[in-house]
């Protein structure tokens, strides 16, 4: 092998190196699109999901009422299967409770398949339990990967795209105050950090 062979093996080499650790940088430190999501509450991130399933292609997309929810947040359709989706914007990882809420708000709901989607991730007894009752999950890797596989018409950055978000209304599905759950959805620290 020439010495001409030898550095172009180097230098590509090199490239791939230099490109392998950029992709783990840019997975591991948060762009300014995932900052986002610290500014979001709990209801806008709820509406943000549910734009961005609807972008993906889900169909009949609608998020239930803010109270008497049964621990989900977004109904929608895919393919001929529904979804029944629990959404967490946290700052830490996410324990089983949101587990448990996807799966028995999917047997009220009718929904075929329970969804926990987050903009963060799992933590390891959470992901356990959501392999025992078949929940699905969808971390915030996953999330961002939707967000930029999407392409609204509107949408430059998904700073834009939650703007117009904060313009709809959230009357999808109307508050439906007579379905006697009292319990608010809100959640404890402990519930938080469960599992961790």
């Amino acid at each position: 092998m020439d010495i001409k062979t030898t550095i172009i093996i180097i230098i590509g080499i090199a490239v791939l190196a230099l490109l392998a650790a950029w992709i783990w940088y840019m997975r591991r430190h948060p762009s300014d699109d995932d900052e986002l999501f610290d500014d979001m509450e709990g209801v806008e991130f709820e509406q943000y999901c549910a734009e961005l399933l609807e972008a993906k292609g889900f169909e009949n997309v609608e998020t239930t009422p803010p109270s008497h929810d049964y621990g989900i947040d977004i109904i929608a359709d895919r393919d001929g299967i529904s979804y029944a989706v629990q959404c967490k914007c946290y700052s830490d990882s996410i324990g089983i409770k949101a587990i448990q809420e996807a799966y028995a708000g999917k047997d009220y709901y009718n929904a075929m398949v329970g969804v926990v989607m987050t903009n963060q991730s799992f933590t390891k007894t959470a992901k356990e339990f959501a392999d025992k009752l078949n929940i699905v999950l969808w971390d915030g890797d996953y999330v961002m990967d939707l967000i930029h596989e999407v392409a609204l018409p509107e949408k430059k950055s998904m700073i834009d795209l939650f703007r117009n978000l904060r313009k709809k209304s959230n009357n999808k599905i109307p508050d439906n105050n007579d379905l006697g759950n009292n319990n608010d959805k809100t959640d404890t620290d402990a519930d938080k950090h469960m599992g961790q």
